[in-house]
């Protein structure tokens, strides 16, 4: 996948769409030669990157900042960067140029959560060159409106709320939708309902692609491990041990050892 328009044309095709967030160069350049799809710069970097307790602190400028180093490290791939919360409720004027910024950061497209009273932007974006893609389901922008990261749509009403919605994001422009933590008949509801295709998070099979966090799928907290996040690796334990490793060998003396260092060479006189 290399633009927007193979979003589309993946879900015509029936090909799933893979998607994981990242938020340094580093971990960009790896995913760079991987065959993932798209590369997501959530503002999910609050908690993992930050240490905050939700998504509520991220802000335009630290969204800037890491997809501007996503794209340097993973110049080849598809770009999504989240606008934070209440960046695009500040009016069409303000909420266009926090939009523009993540675009001259890097992105290809961003991302805004809900529906509700963002119907204007996301179609004055759309009309103005900017890809947008929905969230909807557990947006965690509204943490504590949902009293916690809880499952959302589990009712007929609320389902259909959904549905209702992820339409209306659609004909307002949107070219996918993630859909977060809701149940998994809900989202295959939604996504038979839509041509664009959606992505999925704890929601099941049957969406038209998956997003994870990068390091839930890395095993990066071994305090965190949510359900719906299949743990590829264990890095956490594979860094500790890494570092521990490393304080023996500087303690025992055997690091740095011969060629790991530089000597002076001594100039030759001539007799």
């Amino acid at each position: 996948m290399k633009t927007i328009p193979d979003f589309q044309k993946r879900k015509a095709a029936g090909e799933a769409i893979t998607m994981v967030t990242c938020y340094d160069a580093a971990t960009a350049k790896i995913l760079n030669g991987t065959s993932v799809d798209s590369i997501l710069v959530g503002d999910s970097c609050a908690m993992v990157v930050h240490g905050f307790d939700s998504t509520v602190h991220a802000t335009v400028d630290m969204l800037a900042m890491h997809t501007e180093a996503v794209r340097r490290g993973a110049p080849d791939k598809v770009i999504v960067a989240d606008m934070p919360f209440l960046s695009y409720r500040k009016g069409l004027i303000e909420s266009t140029e926090s939009a523009a910024r993540l675009m001259r950061a890097g992105a290809n497209a961003v991302k805004i959560e809900r529906c509700r009273g963002n119907l204007e932007l996301i179609q004055s974006l759309v009309e103005a060159g900017v890809p947008v893609m929905g969230h909807l389901g557990l947006t965690p922008q509204a943490v504590n409106e949902f009293g916690g990261f809880k499952v959302q749509a589990k009712t007929d009403k609320a389902a259909e709320t959904l549905v209702r919605e992820a339409k209306e994001l659609e004909l307002a422009g949107c070219f996918s939708i993630v859909l977060e933590c809701v149940p998994a008949e809900v989202a295959k509801r939604a996504t038979e309902a839509l041509a664009i295709p959606t992505i999925g998070i704890g929601c099941g099979p049957d969406t038209s692609g998956q997003v994870l966090v990068i390091n839930d799928l890395l095993g990066m907290d071994s305090d965190f491990h949510p359900k719906f996040a299949r743990r590829y690796a264990n890095l956490s334990v594979v860094i500790a041990d890494s570092v521990e490793a490393y304080s023996d060998d500087v303690r025992s003396g055997s690091f740095p050892a011969k060629g790991e260092y530089t000597r002076l060479r001594r100039e030759q006189t001539a007799i």
